[in-house]
């Protein structure tokens, strides 16, 4: 039976709510769309989202950079378009230049259906302009107190042949110039990289930067926990199964001693890098989610889950309500497990205490905000490995009394509107009553929780059944003997 005990009047450690920072998205002209948008609006004000992230930007699909008659033309407004609605939200980007527009082009090589360009710049020098107009722009449209808030990646993944087929001294090229031509419109904003998969390049990409005095203001990479087992072409399960327990905490760890000081902003992660995972739509990635996102929480700034919506077409558009995307909202909004893994984070405090104890799938986190105390558990295991319901006992010694507590549960059996889908008969087409359903059946239910109060110790007995999130919320009353209450 696993045991867990905390002190309330131990000295907290900070919870930085980083998988706040940002949230992914698939590519720039998604943010045109009505739907996009309202999920987006939905992130930010029941999860905290504070920047948004995709691929793109610089795509022909956008339209900035043409090229007629041997002269270039500029046309910034559907860019402008997205970013105008996003801070409209209250909401900043995360900028990801990429990919190489058409005219710019040195080679054919494509990735996705969209069609964007994988090389390298033909002229360097051209695409320095294009950058320094587009910044300098936003600079202009926005103000520079504004861009100042903003993040700038340098491409996209550059170490993955499928999304650059220059070396990675060209990479260092592209990144330099970059960098060169958005410190030219303000040296304050801010530019980064390597943007890598695997969390790989790190140590290179810095030595390169001191060497040759290339500002980097912050470190960027990826990492997800099907990258531990390496063996391409390998089935999800079998890459998972092989990841060990703690790999993404180890990894960002592992980044954060090679950033020399610098913020470290992890821009896609999630519980596989397969678009089309089941796992994505079930409770499993909502365990994942939890357990990841706060193991991770000390070592970086910033945590962006790759995707928030299943709005999302790097190969096609598919129109099953649960296709195993990346989202934590699926096409009609309707959140995932992960969704509301999410929400119960977002309210969170930002005092982090100690807990002791230890077992082999089940965690747990006491995070103190005001009055009140949350106790977040998850029992998770990578598939192929053991797990089972465990039975979690949970000591918070030198606790005023509790005056009322609730749990809050996202497992098989809540908070699962995949789960009604099923029942329904997988339908491929929703009608607005079923959509109706599912956001009832996704929904966070607050039920009451026992406890046991002696000589200033809480009790709490929560039963976790396999891939589960359970929240218990206590609100605390006075210590005896405060506040008029007899000793």
């Amino acid at each position: 039976m696993p045991e867990f005990s905390c002190k309330l009047s131990d000295q907290p450690a900070p919870l930085k709510h980083v998988w706040e920072h940002t949230l992914g998205s698939g590519h720039a002209t998604l943010g045109l769309r009505a739907d996009w948008q309202a999920q987006l609006r939905r992130c930010h004000e029941e999860l905290g989202t504070r920047h948004v992230r995709f691929h793109g930007i610089l795509d022909d699909d956008m339209g900035t950079l043409i090229c007629q008659n041997d002269q270039y033309l500029y046309s910034f407004f559907n860019a402008d378009q997205i970013w105008d609605y996003v801070l409209g939200i209250g909401m900043r980007p995360l900028v990801e230049l990429s990919f190489m527009p058409w005219t710019l082009a040195a080679g054919d090589k494509t990735v996705f259906h969209y069609g964007a360009h994988a090389t390298p710049p033909k002229s360097y020098d051209d695409w320095a302009t294009l950058i320094r107009k587009l910044v300098g722009h936003w600079v202009d449209r926005y103000g520079v107190a504004e861009v100042r808030e903003w993040y700038f990646e340098v491409w996209n993944e550059p170490n993955l042949t499928a999304f650059w087929t220059g070396k990675q001294e060209d990479y260092w090229t592209l990144y330099r110039r970059t960098a060169e031509a958005i410190k030219e419109v303000d040296s304050q904003l801010r530019v980064g990289g390597p943007v890598t998969a695997t969390a790989a390049w790190v140590p290179d990409f810095l030595d390169f930067c001191e060497q040759n005095q290339v500002p980097a203001d912050f470190v960027s990479t990826h990492y997800y926990p099907t990258d531990a087992f390496g063996q391409i072409g390998a089935d999800t399960l079998t890459q998972l199964a092989h990841a060990p327990r703690h790999v993404m905490r180890d990894k960002a760890e592992q980044t954060q001693k090679e950033a020399r000081g610098r913020p470290v902003l992890y821009t896609e992660w999630n519980a596989s890098s397969n678009p089309r995972d089941p796992l994505h739509d079930e409770p499993y990635t909502a365990a994942f989610v939890t357990k990841t996102v706060l193991e991770v929480d000390p070592f970086v700034e910033c945590y962006s889950f790759w995707t928030f919506s299943d709005i999302f077409e790097e190969n096609y558009f598919p129109s099953v309500p649960f296709q195993g995307g990346f989202g934590l909202l699926n096409i009609q909004g309707v959140p995932k497990p992960s969704y509301r893994a999410y929400q119960l984070l977002h309210r969170l405090g930002t005092e982090r205490l100690p807990v002791q104890g230890q077992h082999d799938t089940v965690d747990t986190w006491v995070v103190r905000k005001d009055r009140s105390v949350t106790v977040l558990l998850t029992n998770f295991a990578f598939p192929r490995h053991d797990i089972g319901t465990e039975q979690v006992q949970v000591a918070l010694h030198d606790a005023p009394p509790p005056q009322t507590a609730v749990i809050e549960r996202v497992d098989d059996e809540h908070a699962n509107a995949k789960r009604l889908w099923c029942a329904l008969g997988q339908p491929k087409y929703l009608s607005a009553l079923q959509v109706a359903r599912l956001q009832e059946a996704s929904s966070l239910v607050a039920a009451p929780q026992a406890w046991q109060y002696e000589n200033g110790t809480i009790r709490l007995d929560v039963s976790l059944p396999p891939q589960a999130v359970a929240a218990v919320t206590l609100e605390l009353g006075p210590a005896p003997g405060q506040r008029g209450e007899p000793a």
